[in-house]
């Protein structure tokens, strides 16, 4: 499975990439992009990740 993050909308707290670092990093803009495999080890924490978010920009497919 593959993580989206919506940059548009992302405001950099960063949260889901203390959360599921394996899937998230924050890039040189300061904003969150999904750069790992989602896998049956990790999805917890991405969906973790995803429901923290605080403007809901992380879609997980």
């Amino acid at each position: 499975m593959k993580a989206h993050v919506d940059q548009e909308g992302c405001i950099g707290c960063g949260l889901c990439s203390e959360i599921c670092p394996d899937v998230f990093r924050m890039n040189d803009d300061n904003l969150a992009e999904a750069y790992g495999e989602v896998t049956d080890e990790n999805m917890a924490a991405a969906e973790e990740a995803r429901d923290s978010c605080p403007v809901s920009v992380i879609t997980i497919e």
